[in-house]
């Protein structure tokens, strides 16, 4: 299987060039021709609101095939994501606002905008200093377009909650807000774990939902302190769940038992074994 991976810092040359806009002008070509007349009913039915669900489970196939290190699954996922994406720029060139091709244009501006210690002439010491500037800059673009200054307002209010409860906590951490070390961080998720203790044996159940809230806010915040995203720890807790489930339904199988008439005993005694084995 040919590969067209280049050596890093290089540009792409001639030949890759070439087939590189081969391919994008006929996946383009492809949209307009399953949305235009003859093409296909479905495609021609669908909406911004309709591709953008579809574009969302798209991004966690992608999520998922690098997280289980499949480079031909990542290659077949990044396709279906980047087909979505090309089929919302046709929506909007349909309507005449934009098209893929300014699409393209304006992604590779704001880069060259927010990196301007590789193609400008800012200096900068490490990965800290590229990310204070990153934020500086993006605040500046908002002020030149009138938008308000929230420092939290870009955050997406439709992401996954616990990468949105990191996203919006690594924002007000940046902003001097709560800003705090690991052992802080761990301080104050022990004390929110009291007051939810309190809340379990004591409060009503509005009262306890919002305790939750609180810890899994500090929990969120611990982990960032920590260097680590709570929506990957959590999605690598449910695999782990998962397979060891999976694992203890063969158990069970292997003893003679189909799982769904178990007793609550004898899978508590199979899940025990299962993790024995796995460590």
């Amino acid at each position: 299987m040919r590969s067209s991976l280049k050596r890093p810092n290089l540009p792409i040359n001639k030949m890759d060039s070439d087939r590189l806009t081969k391919a994008i002008v006929s996946l383009t070509n492809l949209v307009f021709r399953l949305r235009g007349p003859g093409g296909c009913p479905w495609d021609a039915e669908q909406t911004d609101s309709s591709v953008g669900m579809y574009l969302i489970e798209e991004a966690y196939e992608v999520l998922d095939a690098i997280e289980k290190s499949s480079p031909g699954d990542v290659c077949q996922e990044l396709g279906d994501l980047l087909f979505h994406i090309v089929f919302l720029a046709q929506l909007a060139e349909e309507r005449k606002e934009f098209d893929f091709v300014e699409v393209v244009e304006r992604i590779k501006e704001k880069m060259i905008h927010r990196h301007p210690h590789v193609f400008g002439k800012t200096t900068v010491k490490s990965a800290k200093d590229v990310a204070l500037n990153w934020a500086k800059i993006k605040r500046q673009e908002k002020g030149a377009l009138n938008k308000t200054s929230s420092l939290l307002e870009d955050v997406p209010v439709n992401l996954p909650a616990l990468l949105g409860a990191h996203r919006l906590s690594e924002r007000a951490a940046k902003a001097g807000f709560h800003r705090m070390n690991v052992r802080e961080a761990w301080d104050r998720a022990q004390k929110k774990f009291e007051t939810l203790r309190s809340a379990v044996e004591n409060e009503p159940s509005e009262r306890l939902s919002h305790e939750m809230g609180e810890v899994l806010l500090s929990l969120v915040n611990l982990a960032r302190e920590h260097g680590l995203n709570a929506e990957n720890i959590l999605r690598n807790s449910n695999r782990r769940f998962l397979t060891l489930f999976e694992k203890m339904e063969r158990e069970l199988r292997g003893s003679g038992i189909e799982p769904e008439e178990a007793t609550p005993e004898q899978m508590e005694h199979a899940w025990k074994r299962v993790k024995t084995q796995v460590g």
